[in-house]
Order: structure tokens, then C-alpha cells, then sequence
């Protein structure tokens, strides 16, 4: 398969949509999952510019911010090109944040309009005084209904948008403090499209399935802006539902979706005979997995079980999304994120110099995809990237063919009587017990050692294990100085929304 190329390399994200619009405006474009809409190239062009005319009858021009905050829906992803139509930044907004967390992140992004969902209004209601700089916020339920009123969308300002102006603010998720506005450019969206889509080869025949949330940039840029740059088709989801996904597969005729390691685990246990029979599953090619590296053992048993093979890849909402992704052929390797799909890649120690293949250093980056810095914090952007390197604070190596391997974040390294631990190794142990469902590891303080190890367990239906048992078993695998010296058992491991491990949860559970 080939990509259908684009006529002319776009400078913005309306040109992109526009140019797709004009080369095939009957192409079903986006499909609406929940309730059967669906929207040809054409007429997603139409609904994003009456979205984009309401925009700017409530002022909105050039540089503002529009906060987001709704749900998975064909709305969000209108609202998304209506911004970059005015040449406005979309601000998505997690929404699973609590009250004070929002007022910080839509005042600190300095929005000007947000638009909302009634599943969330109640919330707005009760911070509403806090936003006092928000010049309107708009109910967003329903696209036709919203923008009734706005104005004719023909008459919509043509702003002056270069690939160096900023598309989107999207918050870090603060773990190591107040969360941080990355600032991403027209050109970073349209270069990790274009990278995504050419590296897995996309094309206009894919149809790709977003159940992400559309407030991270996994969803944005690897189900949704790469099926646009291919000229493909995306379905959108409200969220993963282990229950109805194969149905949603053979329904859509999906070749593609996105996905974290957890979701990859509940199908295994909703599904542990495979595809239910009846279902056309024939056009789907890969899973790609993100935002936590698969344990081999759950990608084994998922590729066995569905006969799907899972593509891992590597990135942050810095890199807009994607930095690697694994070849989806014969080259790929299970356990590596893969190789870098189009920017530059290094493994670096503490005095940023780079360091022998297989040794263990930092990962940095840099690239078109690489954001233009985070929203008035010059400190952060200097530190992030200082001599010429973005410095993603995640550990890991590379092996003598460019394979690239995710160790573990520096900032989770448990360092024990001196000895540096990461916690993926000890996990991987975890999970070949036939009892682990899901493991998760954290240091924790010692007074003699400084750290030592702790781990949570969540055990399959029906299993048993004791902490005994379980610490022998990785004492039989493992370094004694590596082993967790207390397990405790719980009902589930605390994620986000995108399957991020919630480590201080998890620190809070043994805080004394």
C-alpha cells in the first residue's frame, strides 16, 4: 500500500483539512460511534467552519486560547479544527481533573472561551467565579444546534497561519509538580501525522479507531490526525469498552486503533478464546500501544490469543506524540519501542554525553516534532532543552540495530544502598506469575538503605498468592537487592486515563 500523497506539503491545519476536503469531498471522514453519525470530508469541513464562525462571533481571534472540555465525541474533534480555522490554540482540558485542577490549568492557559459538554456544566457552574477572564463559556453538545445562531461561515477571517505558530497548549499531567502548558505548532501536528502515517503506511483505504481521550495527543495525532494526512477515515468512541470492542471492529471495519497496555490486558480476560465467532475482523492489522511499555508477557499472549500483532511506540505529549514506533513487519521486536520514525534520537548520561550501545542513559529528542517550548516557564523550557537536546527524563538503551528500549522513568528510579533498581525489571518478573493479573513497583523510604522496594499486586479471578510466595519467586529470578521486601495485594493499580501508572497513589497507600 501507498500513501496518497498530498498535492502540496500544507503550511497550517486548515490547509491540511481544506486540500483533503477538495481532493475527495464525498470520503467518509470521521465516523460517531455513539450515535451513528457520520461526517464525509466535506461536511466535516462544513460543521468545523460554522464551529470557527462561532468562535469569532464571540471574539476569539489569532493566538486565543479556546479551552475543551467534553467527552470523546465528533464535537471535540470539530472543535479542534474550528481553533486552528481562526488560528486559535486548542486548550484540551483532562477531565478527569478535579475542580481546583481545572480552574489552574484553563486560568494558567489564559482562555478566553471555553467550550463545554453538559456532562460537564455543573462543574463550570461552581468555578465560574474563578475564571474571571473567560470571556464566554459556550454549551457544546451538539454542533448544528450550538453554532444556529453564529453567523454565515463563509465569511470567516482567512488568518495568517505558518507551520511556526502554535495549534495547541496541552498540560503535562504534573507528576513531578504543577502540570505545564506544551505549546505545539501547526508544524508539529502535521510532521508527526505525516511521520505516523508513513511509517506504518496509511493510507486512504485505513480506518482507524480513536478510544483515547481526546484531551491527550495520542488520540489527536495517532488516530485522527494520521488518518487525515493518509486521506483515511477515523472513528470515534467515547471510551474503551472491553465488552462491545470486537463488535465495534467488525462493525467499522477497523484496521487500526490505538491503545495502552491495560486495555490489551481486560481483552485478554473479557476474551480469553479469542475473537467471538461471527465477527469480521479480517481488515485489522495492528494494535498500536503507547503511554506505558506492554508487558511481554500480556503482548504474547494478546498476539496468540487474537492473532493481532501489537506495535509499540514511544512518546509524550512534547514530542506531540510519537518519537518511535516499531516497523510493522518482519524487523519488528517485541519489548522494544522501536526505532525512530523521522526524528533524531540519543541516549545520553547525567553530563549529556552520549553513551555505548546497551548501556542505560537518557533519552532525548529532537525534531519537527518536538514542541516550541511550555507557555511562560522559560526555566522549564531551558532545562528541557539544554544543549540543543530535548531531555524526556526517561531511561533507557539502544541496541547495535537502533532498536530503542524504555527502562523506566528517571524520576521513578529507586536507588537502594546505592544501587540504581527500575522498576519495569521487577514488574516483568511479576507478571510471569500465573497468579498476577497486574503489578506494580515504587521505592519506598528505608532508613538503612535509603529506598527499598515495594510492590502492588492485583491477582487474576480465582488465583491465590501469598507475599511470600511472591517474593521468592522473584528472588529466584531477580538480584536479592532488586526484590520487593513487602507486596501488597489490591483490587486494581491506580491509572490515568491513558494507563499511566499514578505512582503517588500509590506512595500514598504506604505513607505512614
Amino acid at each position: 500500500m501507498t500513501n496518497q500523497k498530498l498535492k502540496q506539503i500544507p503550511n497550517n491545519l486548515r490547509e491540511l483539512l481544506e486540500q483533503r476536503a477538495g481532493e475527495a469531498p464525498d470520503k467518509h471522514f470521521l465516523f460517531s460511534e455513539a450515535d451513528g453519525r457520520r461526517f464525509s470530508y466535506a461536511e466535516f469541513d462544513a460543521a468545523v467552519n460554522r464551529t470557527a464562525a462561532l468562535l469569532v462571533s464571540q471574539g476569539v481571534q489569532k493566538g486565543d486560547v479556546v479551552s475543551l472540555l467534553m467527552p470523546n465525541c465528533a464535537e471535540y474533534i470539530i472543535a479542534y479544527f474550528a481553533c486552528w480555522k481562526v488560528g486559535a490554540l486548542a486548550g484540551p482540558v483532562n477531565s478527569f481533573l478535579k475542580s481546583h485542577e481545572l480552574v489552574y490549568i484553563v486560568s494558567n492557559s489564559e482562555a478566553k472561551v471555553l467550550l463545554v459538554h453538559s456532562d460537564f456544566w455543573p462543574t463550570i457552574e461552581g468555578i465560574r467565579s474563578d475564571l474571571p477572564a473567560l470571556r464566554a463559556v459556550l454549551r457544546f453538545d451538539d454542533e448544528v444546534q450550538a453554532t444556529h445562531d453564529a453567523g454565515p461561515a463563509q465569511d470567516l477571517p482567512q488568518a495568517k497561519v505558518n507551520k511556526d505558530d502554535e495549534a495547541i497548549i496541552i498540560y503535562t499531567s504534573g507528576t513531578t509538580g504543577k502540570p505545564k502548558g506544551c505549546l505545539l505548532t501547526h508544524g508539529n501536528v502535521i510532521a508527526n501525522a505525516r511521520q505516523i502515517a508513513e511509517w506504518l503506511n496509511f493510507t486512504e483505504h485505513d480506518r482507524l479507531l480513536t478510544m483515547m481521550p481526546l484531551f491527550h495527543m495520542n488520540a489527536v495525532s495517532v488516530t485522527t490526525m494520521s488518518a487525515l494526512y493518509s486521506g483515511g477515515s477515523t472513528v470515534i468512541s467515547p471510551k474503551f469498552s472491553a465488552s462491545r470492542f470486537w463488535e465495534i471492529i467488525s462493525n467499522y471495519q477497523i484496521t487500526s486503533f490505538g491503545s495502552v497496555a491495560t486495555m490489551l490486558s481486560m481483552l485478554l480476560t473479557t476474551y480469553p478464546d479469542g475473537v467471538p465467532e461471527g465477527l469480521k475482523t479480517d481488515r485489522l492489522r495492528f494494535a498500536m500501544c503507547g503511554s506505558a511499555p506492554v508487558p511481554a508477557e500480556v503482548l504474547k499472549r494478546f498476539e496468540e490469543t487474537f492473532n493481532c500483532l501489537v506495535i509499540e511506540g514511544y512518546g509524550l505529549s512534547e514530542s506531540t506524540c510519537r518519537s518511535t514506533f516499531n516497523p510493522p513487519d518482519e524487523r519488528r521486536r517485541a519489548g522494544s519501542c522501536g526505532l525512530p520514525i523521522g526524528n533524531e534520537m540519543r541516549v545520553v548520561d547525567d553530563d549529556d554525553r552520549g553513551v555505548e550501545e546497551g548501556a542505560l542513559g537518557e533519552i532525548v529528542l529532537r525534531g519537527e516534532n518536538i514542541l516550541k517550548g511550555y507557555y511562560k516557564n522559560f526555566d522549564a523550557t531551558a532545562t528541557a532543552f539544554r544543549n540543543g537536546w530535548f531531555h524526556t527524563g526517561d531511561i533507557g538503551y539502544r541496541d547495535p540495530d537502533g532498536f530503542f528500549y524504555i527502562v523506566d522513568r528517571k524520576s521513578d528510579l529507586i536507588i537502594r544502598g546505592g544501587e540504581n533498581i527500575y522498576p519495569r525489571e521487577i514488574e516483568e518478573v511479576l507478571y510471569q506469575h500465573p497468579a498476577v493479573a497486574a503489578a506494580a513497583t515504587i521505592g519506598v523510604a528505608d532508613p538503612l538503605y535509603g529506598e527499598e522496594v515495594a510492590a502492588f499486586i492485583v491477582l487474576k479471578e480465582g488465583a491465590t498468592a501469598t507475599e511470600e510466595e511472591l517474593i521468592g519467586f522473584c528472588r529466584e529470578r531477580l538480584a536479592d537487592y532488586k526484590c520487593p521486601t513487602t507486596v501488597r495485594f489490591l483490587s486494581e493499580i491506580p491509572k490515568g486515563p491513558t494507563g499511566k501508572l499514578l505512582k503517588r497513589e500509590l506512595s500514598e497507600i504506604v505513607a505512614p
